[in-house]
């Protein structure tokens, strides 16, 4: 914990309480719980606004066949109890207990085609559009890693990626991380209840006021700093912690007790329960990661539930859709009536689909032949529905979609070149999409 002690009856030197709504995690250098994590000094321009993504992740892999595309003229064992029903925009059809999907289908559009995934429960192929296979010395960067090399920070006191997923028991559901960008663009992590103090030994903040004395303060850490690379720039990082430390932005925005309680009600109360290996289900978390995004974040991720149904596959669904579809379309109206549907990209979706068959314990198991993914705003071609499965939701037989295609296009929406390469740690370009993959021309082109 960080606590910045004051003699100006616990306040921070702006004025904010020093309740900060943050628990930061660190990297436990000397016992310092301070971000470390985060680059400085580069465009940190203030904006208005500026373009950012939201990733919704579905642990475990979500049933695509009883989501989007309902197989009413598949035998029983494969097309299930659920019924499709119409949505705003004529000829698009889904299922009935998405009801909030239905109605503003015009702002949303389904992909019923993912291709390209492997029976992997991991969320590293979500995060950074690769499988992890054949990987450059240090692994491949999450999208929001790349999003803090290569935009850097929009707003001072706001990490350009903030993650806001749990730990999970099943650890490969956190497997992404910078890769070989290194620490410096690892996603900043606010853990815990909200209500805790940050903590910097006994250094006051008087003492804060002076950076070369924060600075000198954490010389002594460095020793423990291998040679890889991973940790150049630790000044930087400082000083973006310093930012972090003494503005309220980050903790304002992630404190939401002062939001309109009818826009708080409008995202549904979550669950903070743990079905699972994997996450809650915090509809809250939906509308901080709005905030962020607000505040100046360009990437924030999300961790939503347990999807690994290989039981009871329609009873649990049956709880889930609906705390999903309130989520989703409240994070989804509340940008739109913001005006940052221009700028603000969302994609929900898992690791891979589930098997056409119904298995024996009325669930379905692992189906990494296609899946499916829920896009919207963005500034991108909303209402229409992309990609079409066969008649048992086995295989993608209209439009098939490479992860790499979301993630190209996720890029071009945030106002980077596809294309473009970042070094890895040995010098050599990498290409930050897969370099066949182009952004999906229904959306952008």
């Amino acid at each position: 914990m960080l606590t910045i002690r004051s003699n100006a009856a616990s306040r921070f030197c702006d004025g904010v309480s020093r309740r900060s709504f943050l628990t930061v995690g660190g990297l436990g250098l000397g016992g310092l719980a301070l971000p470390q994590l985060l680059e400085a000094e580069a465009h940190a321009g203030i904006r208005k606004s500026h373009k950012a993504v939201i990733m919704i992740y579905l642990p475990g892999g979500p049933p695509h066949q009883d989501m989007f595309e309902i197989k009413n003229d598949a035998p029983r064992e494969i097309r299930g109890p659920f019924k499709e029903i119409a949505t705003k925009v004529p000829g698009i059809r889904i299922c009935e207990h998405l009801p909030r999907m239905a109605a503003m289908m015009d702002k949303l559009v389904p992909i019923r085609s993912i291709v390209g995934a492997e029976d992997r429960h991991e969320n590293y192929q979500c995060f950074t559009g690769r499988l992890p296979i054949r990987e450059p010395r240090g692994g491949w960067p999450s999208f929001g890693s790349v999003a803090s090399k290569l935009l850097g920070p929009a707003h001072p006191g706001v990490p350009p990626f903030v993650g806001l997923e749990n730990r999970t028991q099943h650890r490969p559901y956190n497997a992404a991380g910078p890769g070989f960008l290194g620490v410096p663009h690892r996603s900043f992590k606010p853990e815990g209840d909200g209500k805790a103090d940050l903590l910097l030994n006994d250094l006051s903040v008087e003492r804060l006021a002076d950076r070369r004395t924060l600075l000198a303060g954490f010389d002594h850490f460095r020793r423990d700093v291998d040679g890889s690379g991973l940790m150049d720039g630790l000044d930087a990082f400082t000083q973006q912690a310093f930012g972090v430390l003494t503005s309220s932005n980050l903790a304002t925005a992630l404190d939401y007790s002062k939001e309109d309680p009818r826009t708080v009600a409008a995202y549904g109360q979550g669950d903070p329960r743990i079905r699972g290996d994997a996450s809650p289900r915090l509809n809250e978390q939906f509308l901080i990661a709005r905030r962020l995004v607000e505040a100046g974040a360009r990437a924030v991720t999300v961790s939503f539930g347990f999807w690994d149904y290989h039981g009871q596959n329609h009873k649990i669904a049956k709880e889930d859709f609906p705390m999903l579809d309130q989520g989703v379309t409240a994070l989804v109206q509340d940008l739109h009536d913001r005006g940052l549907d221009k700028d603000v990209s969302v994609v929900v979706w898992g690791e891979f689909g589930r098997t056409p068959t119904i298995n024996k314990e009325a669930g379905r198991d692992h189906w990494p032949r296609v899946s499916c993914a829920l896009l919207a705003c963005g500034g991108m071609r909303t209402g229409q529905v992309i990609g079409a499965t066969d008649r048992l939701g086995g295989e993608a037989i209209e439009r098939p979609v490479r992860f790499g295609e979301v993630f190209a296009t996720l890029y071009q929406n945030l106002g980077i070149d596809p294309h473009q390469t970042v070094t890895d740690l040995t010098g050599r370009p990498q290409y930050i999409a897969d370099v066949d993959c182009e952004p999906i021309r229904e959306l952008v082109g």
